[in-house]
């Protein structure tokens, strides 16, 4: 069942120790197949050096295994939230990476300083609040993935725009097209974050990029007016 997508995101789960955005098993790609209605996920705490295609896990979007010998990711249900939240989009990944984790940590968002991060996010990556007590309690991962989502939803984020958010105190989650496109935007992250920590070394008094500059360079990429890279034939 779905072994084209199995494959695709054993692939993306490697490419996170590749561009060392994890330690040990802290970490986690999936991708849906909206034709079905089911999505592919890493089995839960199974090292990525022992991995194969075959040991990833088939769930539905009531977050209930289809297929697989191994558990998924503890992180499913946070994975069903959004999958059914954000329809756009294919793919998600999670991490602890360390300097997108240390915002995460610190409970801020990372502002906009310059233009690497223009080009793939529109504005701040958000950091969402600690969820309370009841909702850790009452069902932990469930209610991360619902926290995403209505903070989206009420500050009228586009996850397409933002393709991206930290969550206080805990770590890093990324989406996009497919898992491939979510596993770039999880590198971005990590890569901008360092920059703006080392900015605000740099120049305690640093201000967010013009609005002119983080316009240019994110609608260069992105929308109707792009022009960066090649046309696919």
């Amino acid at each position: 069942m779905l072994e084209e997508l199995k494959k695709k995101v054993w692939e993306a789960n490697l490419l996170l120790p590749e561009y060392h955005l994890v330690t040990f098993t802290w970490g986690n790609v999936s991708a849906i197949d909206r034709e079905s209605g089911l999505f592919v996920i890493k089995p839960s705490g199974v090292d990525y050096q022992k991995l194969k295609p075959e040991d990833m896990v088939v769930v539905n979007l009531k977050g209930e295994k289809v297929e697989g010998r191994y558990n998924p990711s503890s992180d499913t249900p946070t994975h069903t939230v959004l999958y059914n939240r954000f329809p756009e989009i294919g793919g998600i990944v999670h991490t602890h990476s360390t300097w997108a984790t240390s915002w995460a940590q610190a409970g801020r968002g990372i502002p906009c300083y310059g233009t690497t991060h223009a080009d793939y996010f529109y504005g701040d990556i958000p950091c969402v609040r600690n969820l309370t007590k009841e909702e850790i309690e009452e069902a932990y991962e469930t209610n991360t993935g619902v926290l995403i989502a209505d903070d989206f939803e009420e500050n009228h984020r586009d996850p397409a725009a933002v393709p991206g958010v930290l969550c206080k105190n805990h770590g890093v989650f990324t989406w996009g097209k497919d898992a491939k496109e979510a596993v770039h935007n999880a590198v971005v992250v990590e890569e901008v974050a360092k920059m703006a920590a080392l900015c605000e070394c740099i120049n305690p008094k640093v201000q967010p990029a013009p609005q002119a500059l983080q316009d240019k360079h994110y609608f260069r990429k992105h929308g109707a007016g792009a022009y960066y890279g090649q046309k696919e034939e």
